[in-house]
């Protein structure tokens, strides 16, 4: 069973949709004794950096989610603004992020050519940096949708499952023992999105 985990920020019934195309078991939660019990747990994510750890912090999700993810070691992953809060910190913001896997989350503006439009919306490819469980079964040119005006890169490169280029190379996936993110929006990418769900279900 997949635990989504809503904390009211996220795209939980698409999610939770594609999970059920697949025929895996997923559920939305808000309790905090299901998520302390989750075998799996998907972190969503939609909006700022700062009010997402703030609801995760007052709805008392912090602590638990850490001991999932770091003691008790299940399969994370975070997706779209999920991702960034893998991280230590956001030029978006004050908070600190959950800070599982080292790394920061830096916004597009100065960084990319004033041509290319903000936020990064669209179709865009990634290649894999490091092989994981996640990346299983992927053929040919690997393509997936984006939303985002803010972009990670993990100080680690052995964490950096896939990078993209929108103006400047970033890392477009996580990976890092149990812990693994996604820039893009698997439930949006079609195929590529599906594959990436189905290995996530499978582990």
């Amino acid at each position: 069973m997949i635990t989504i985990v809503d904390y009211g920020m996220g795209n939980l019934g698409s999610v939770q949709n594609m999970f059920k195309k697949l025929g895996a078991a997923a559920r939305i939660s808000s309790d905090l004794n299901e998520i302390s019990k989750a075998e799996k747990i998907l972190l969503p994510g939609v909006g700022a950096f700062d009010a997402a750890m703030q609801r995760i912090t007052d709805a008392g999700m912090k602590d638990i989610l850490t001991n999932k993810a770091m003691v008790e070691k299940i399969p994370i992953l975070g997706i779209c603004l999920g991702m960034q809060l893998l991280t230590q910190s956001s030029e978006e913001g004050m908070l600190d992020g959950l800070g599982w896997i080292k790394g920061r989350v830096f916004h597009f503006h100065n960084r990319i050519d004033e041509s290319l439009r903000v936020p990064h919306m669209g179709w865009n490819t990634a290649t894999i940096q490091n092989e994981s469980e996640l990346t299983k079964n992927f053929e040919g040119e690997l393509r997936f949708y984006f939303v985002h005006s803010y972009f990670v890169l993990a100080d680690n490169p052995n964490h950096s499952m896939m990078k993209t280029n929108y103006g400047t190379s970033f890392d477009s996936a996580l990976c890092q023992d149990n812990i693994f993110g996604a820039q893009f929006h698997p439930e949006k990418s079609h195929k590529f999105g599906m594959n990436l769900f189905r290995n996530f279900a499978s582990l």
